[in-house]
């Protein structure tokens, strides 16, 4: 039986490979192998840290958030629970760009908050 190397498709794959493999130190780019092995890795880290990106993002909004709110007086969980019983819907995302941008509209949001929490009590 006659063997068999792959020709043309082969070649394909590892120009592939080794294309995504641009920006790799060392045998890492240069090797089919390494480059294969890493480009592999980088897929699942990649994946991976899309995911972890959401939970950073969201713990910087909540840090902020924080931040600004004891300025006025009030722990974060004070805020938030003032904010669900006076019914604002309004994202973190949306609070902590507020917090850094538009101090003085912010400081509206926490007052509402603030009038939540009086009521409850």
């Amino acid at each position: 039986m006659a063997r068999v190397k792959g020709g043309p498709a082969s070649h394909q794959r590892k120009r592939k490979t080794r294309k995504q493999a641009e920006g790799f130190v060392g045998s890492r780019r240069a090797t089919y192998v390494h480059a294969k092995q890493t480009v592999i890795r980088a897929g699942v880290y990649a994946f991976r840290d899309r995911r972890v990106r959401k939970r950073d993002f969201r713990s910087l909004w909540i840090v902020r958030i924080n931040a600004a709110v004891r300025s006025e007086g009030l722990s974060y969980s004070q805020f938030i629970n003032g904010l669900k019983k006076v019914g604002v819907e309004l994202d973190r995302k949306v609070l902590a760009d507020m917090a850094v941008n538009e101090p003085q509209a912010f400081g509206k949001i926490v007052g509402k908050a603030k009038e939540g929490l009086k009521k409850a009590a």
